[in-house]
């Protein structure tokens, strides 16, 4: 039987979100890979026992993990009633979102309120939850009403389903609306997660200023860019690796030699940092104080290990700031 670590709060640094009075850990563990049908339960089980005695107290989830969509959620719920019973969920903060393709009909997918509610009420059943802490609208829909799909999240906070509400992949004068109607609901957004990391800089063209003027959270998806900041790719596609396979958001011509030439040269100055080339990543994110965690996903406690380690040295100096931005430019 698990007994979560008595020292569990001890080394992780926890944020505040936004204006809210959510802390969140700096690390957050996602389980969009390697927690589906197709994985092993145990491998996914270890991590978030190991994520859960370091600190990490929020699990992010999706209406579509898997494959096949849903498992994710099934087996995250058989988890939380392994080794989280009781007062245990208290401890932690657990987030789904709907707006991907889920199942057949025209009430499948989008930002209807129809979908997202029973898109929410399927989750709950499948983590056999009264309630999860936060709901996303997965993404903007552009021909459902934002009153529509803020009306949603309204709801879902309102009826004590969701604790909080969220946005994902909305731009920045998409987000600036959508906070707007929410406000106006008295469901202020709580968090937004983008995707951002080195390589995907997108949020930092007007969404970070939209954030933080608005005293919300930021928790960016992708941070190693589905691995390309790593060490994985430094010597081609190992057989075993996202690119290799046939599916998936990598594909091999994302691993281009310009691209690894600046994972190189990040290499360098991690190793410099005595750091590794995701840790470095990871850090970089979290210099900005707008970034209230990052979501990293993991295949093996060990990795989830090494990631973590990323907290340990956050600060960069300005030499090592121009450097990174001259990496990044050099293609």
């Amino acid at each position: 039987m698990y007994t979560p670590s008595s020292e569990r709060y001890a080394q992780m640094k926890y944020r505040r979100t936004g204006k809210s009075g959510l802390l969140l850990p700096e690390i957050s563990l996602g389980l969009w890979h390697n927690f589906g049908g197709v994985d092993v339960f145990e491998n996914g089980r270890a991590m978030v026992q190991y994520a859960f005695d370091n600190g990490i107290t929020h699990f992010d989830l999706a209406n579509n993990y898997g494959p096949p969509p849903g498992s994710a959620e099934e087996n995250f719920g058989l988890i939380l009633k392994k080794d989280f019973p009781g007062s245990l969920r208290d401890e932690l903060v657990i987030s789904t979102k709907a707006g991907y393709r889920m199942w057949d009909g025209p009430y499948g997918e989008w930002g209807s309120k129809k979908y997202l509610v029973n898109s929410l009420n399927q989750s709950l059943k499948r983590m056999d939850l009264e309630y999860v802490d936060i709901f996303y609208s997965h993404r903007p829909d552009p021909n459902t009403p934002m009153e529509e799909t803020m009306s949603a999240l309204a709801f879902a906070v309102q009826s004590g389903k969701a604790l909080y509400a969220g946005l994902s992949n909305y731009s920045a004068s998409e987000t600036e609306v959508a906070l707007t109607v929410l406000n106006k609901m008295g469901t202020p957004c709580l968090i937004h997660q983008p995707k951002y990391s080195m390589f995907a800089r997108d949020p930092e063209a007007g969404l970070l200023e939209v954030l933080q003027k608005n005293g919300v959270g930021c928790i960016p998806f992708s941070p190693l860019a589905q691995g390309l900041l790593t060490d994985k790719y430094l010597d081609g596609i190992p057989n075993d690796s996202r690119a290799a396979k046939s599916h998936g958001f990598l594909q091999p011509g994302d691993v281009d030699e310009p691209k690894i030439s600046q994972v190189k040269k990040l290499k360098a100055l991690a190793q410099l940092r005595s750091q590794t080339i995701s840790q470095l990543a990871l850090s970089w994110l979290l210099h900005n104080p707008v970034i209230t965690t990052v979501l990293v996903g993991a295949s093996s406690v060990a990795q989830l290990a090494s990631n973590m380690k990323c907290v340990e040295n956050t600060a960069f100096t300005e030499d090592e700031i121009n450097e990174i931005n001259s990496i990044l430019k050099s293609r």
